[in-house]
């Protein structure tokens, strides 16, 4: 039995990491860290965890953390980077949930952020944390970058086209968010009346995520991509949906091949569905599951190719993410703690 503790889990990721933690049962929710919330019980704030976990918040002191197998990180960004060397030194796993070792370039890092990185010599030894691309990585990994939820969403989307070289490197991605992806805090524009009933976009002139995803996809490629990202805010709570437009370069791929190219790829891998030809995914289907439910269409037979792409942003797009990384990490199986449907209705 692994011990684990959760830093900054007032949030919403947070609390999702918590709800699968307490079931999974191969590991110990030893510490569950808030500065300001210390002392008041975790149940308190969070009353679906009662009876599944009997502990206060803590301040979040390295000593205590370090006495932990491994450290989730449901922070704001730059928190992690603060406390994470000293954590390594103590021979603590590290999985960061926010964005302090995702991007490489610590130049572009920095740039989007606004802050100084506290740990640069550890960004280049972080392991970006998408399963599907890199496990053998993960697990041998003593630190983690969770991916974003967007970035998830849409590099499994795009995986098999890159990695195959049949798509024009000029890429779309035209996707929507539920509210809980801006997190819990208090924000005039995501108040109920000033979100619901409405439909936007937001960040259209420049957005962390795709500095993320086109580090990805550029690295899958072994040549610059040409990324336009552009998010929307939904009137719902939970669920990710990229639309994704690429054009194809070989005039001999059918919607028929494309579709095998996904199936193959796809084949064996627990969190990924690709769905039957001229599906359209549901983010419902995928709400409370670690899953990224994929179709891919071809309209009118053209060279366009629309791959829609859905998942939980709480979920694939973090917590579940982040367990699915620590079941390598620990050598589980990696579906341990996470093999569960999505809620519906």
């Amino acid at each position: 039995m692994k011990k684990v503790a959760v830093v900054g889990a007032t949030g919403y990721t947070g609390v999702e990491l918590l709800r699968l933690l307490v079931n999974h049962p191969q590991v110990q929710v030893s510490q569950v860290t808030s500065r300001e919330n210390a002392g008041t019980r975790v149940d308190a704030m969070f009353p679906n965890l009662r009876g599944f976990l009997d502990l206060d918040f803590t301040a979040p002191e390295v000593e205590q953390l370090a006495e932990n197998d491994l450290v989730f990180f449901a922070t704001p960004n730059g928190v992690a980077m603060k406390s994470t060397p000293t954590l390594l030194e103590a021979g603590v796993k590290v999985i960061d949930l926010a964005a302090d070792f995702r991007i490489k370039d610590i130049d572009v890092w920095e740039k989007w952020y606004e802050m100084k990185h506290a740990c640069p010599e550890l960004v280049e030894e972080a392991v970006y944390g998408l399963p599907e691309l890199n496990r053998v990585e993960i697990a041998k990994a003593r630190l983690i970058a969770n991916p974003g939820c967007y970035p998830t969403a849409v590099t499994l989307g795009l995986v098999p086209l890159i990695e195959k070289g049949l798509v024009n490197l000029d890429i779309i991605a035209d996707t929507k968010s539920g509210a809980s992806g801006a997190g819990r805090k208090a924000s005039v524009a995501h108040l109920l009346c000033e979100s619901a009933d409405s439909f936007k976009a937001y960040g259209v002139s420049g957005h962390r995520h795709q500095p993320e995803i086109a580090q990805t996809l550029t690295k899958l490629a072994g040549k610059q991509v040409d990324l336009t990202f552009v998010p929307h805010l939904l009137p719902m709570i939970r669920g990710i949906h990229a639309t994704l437009y690429a054009d194809l370069t070989a005039s001999s791929a059918t919607a028929e091949s494309i579709q095998r190219l996904y199936e193959e790829r796809y084949q064996g891998e627990a969190f990924v569905d690709v769905m039957p030809a001229k599906s359209h995914p549901e983010t419902r289907s995928v709400r409370g599951a670690n899953t990224c439910r994929i179709a891919v269409h071809q309209p009118q037979g053209g060279k366009r190719l629309v791959v829609l792409s859905v998942i939980d942003n709480l979920v694939k797009g973090a917590a579940g993410q982040a367990v699915q990384n620590m079941n390598l990490m620990f050598g589980y199986p990696e579906s341990t703690g996470l093999l569960s449907p999505g809620l519906l209705p």
